[in-house]
């Protein structure tokens, strides 16, 4: 194969191979090599999306689904292990895997649903950013929404810097948000008791129908179909050896650099859930669950200055970055199972417009209710796509022809079905339920 073919079929030839990983050193210079990927990832586990679900489970049911947020984060970690796992050792990301094993009608089927997921979720980050722009400065929402498609822009001239500029700014970001809910927490002053003795899953949370549909609600707004494909990609940034030993220690440093950039999703996830449970379920506002209710009323419940400025602050931060993320993964499926190039700026322009359009027609005629709505119908378009994407990673990564001597193992294989089978059930349900 010549030199131009190889890169054809590289994932994200503009950046591939761009950051080297040192063949010798310590353990934390060779880690660092691999830090960013993980970070990226996270994002999509605490994009606008779950705020909702976490601010209604934290203020109906105090902290009884803090368990539900660490289960979900829990087979988050597992799917990205698999997913940097196939791209690390069959040298494809997952749209690329789908389109050599598929015959073109199912690979443009699965591409269509993946593009439908990406709309789904940009839906979501230009709802945040705008919802977060009225709250600090006032504009309104359909101001809001058109001032997102200048995120294209923005991250065209940051691309342009390398790789590593993209993951700085969303490490920046990650950690603005980080410090945002921190002062959140310090302020709130939740019951340090009640959190950890909420942290293994109370019979309850199954039993009440309400609280069951919350907790299904928090799991299929977290594992986001977009990721799986995205994660596969990114890490193959990295320059490590292509053989045997390399591609083993990239999956480790890489899984390393994944379970601990989750953590920090579980914290946001988390800490939203907490600081609600803590201000509103205690005072009489158990029905907050809407993201401009929960903003206007810190402040007065908490008896402090600058607490709702930090959450629209953290709002906004968390649909940059999602932003940022999301087109990304946009032009991985488009290149992977279409093998079709468009210029950075025009496949940015066109996955923002998809979703800009729609939030600016329900905006104008429905305003902040309607916003509110298209942000749950977001989260369902992800959950019903989200077997597509999960179904055939797993397929892959338990397939010995394609991963050779890093197939999952047993007990891998029967860890990842019982995830996939929950989730597909869990979000099947959930669908149903919110149509019919």
């Amino acid at each position: 194969m010549d030199l131009k073919n190889t890169i054809i079929n590289q994932s994200l030839p503009e950046v591939y191979g761009s950051i080297q990983v040192p063949k010798t050193g310590s353990f934390y210079k060779k880690l660092w090599a691999f830090t960013g990927p993980g970070l990226m990832v996270a994002v999509g586990y605490m994009d606008p999306g779950n705020w909702a679900t976490d601010i209604a489970g934290g203020a109906k049911f105090g902290y009884t689904l803090i368990s539900v947020i660490l289960i979900s984060n829990i087979f988050a970690m597992l799917l990205q292990h698999l997913s940097l796992k196939l791209g690390i050792a069959t040298g494809r990301d997952l749209a690329q895997a789908c389109r050599h094993a598929y015959s073109k009608p199912v690979a443009i089927t699965l591409w269509v649903l993946c593009e439908i997921a990406i709309a789904a979720c940009d839906l979501a980050e230009v709802i945040g950013s705008a919802i977060a722009i009225n709250l600090l400065f006032g504009l309104p929402l359909t101001v809001g929404v058109v001032i997102t498609v200048l995120d294209v822009l923005v991250l065209l001239y940051f691309q342009g810097k390398g790789f590593r500029t993209l993951e700085s700014i969303v490490a920046g970001l990650i950690f603005m948000i980080f410090c945002c809910f921190g002062y959140e927490i310090f302020v709130s002053q939740p019951s340090i008791k009640e959190i950890f003795g909420n942290i293994l899953p109370k019979p309850e949370i199954l039993t009440n129908p309400e609280m069951l549909y919350v907790a299904i609600g928090i799991l299929g707004a977290t594992v986001m179909p977009h990721n799986l494909y995205l994660h596969s990609s990114i890490v193959q940034t990295r320059n490590f050896e292509k053989n045997s030993e390399g591609k083993r220690s990239a999956i480790f440093f890489a899984t390393i650099d994944s379970n601990l950039s989750l953590s920090i999703a579980f914290f946001i996830n988390a800490a939203i859930l907490i600081i609600s449970a803590a201000t509103f379920h205690h005072t009489g506002n158990q029905n907050v669950a809407d993201i401009n209710d929960a903003y206007h009323l810190l402040d007065p419940v908490l008896g402090v200055k600058f607490a709702g400025i930090f959450f629209a602050v953290a709002l906004l931060a968390s649909g940059q970055n999602s932003t940022l993320t999301g087109t990304l993964a946009g032009q991985i499926v488009m290149e992977g199972f279409l093998n079709l190039r468009l210029k950075p700026w025009l496949r940015r322009l066109i996955t923002r417009l998809i979703a800009v359009i729609p939030a600016l027609i329900v905006t104008i005629l429905y305003g902040e209710r309607g916003t509110g709505e298209l942000l749950v119908l977001s989260q369902v378009i992800l959950s019903l796509q989200l077997s597509f994407a999960v179904v055939p990673l797993i397929l892959f990564t338990n397939d010995k022809t394609q991963m050779g001597e890093f197939v999952n193992s047993k007990l891998m294989k029967i860890c990842s079905w019982i995830v996939a089978i929950i989730i597909i059930v869990l979000n099947g349900y959930l669908l149903w339920d919110t149509i019919f």
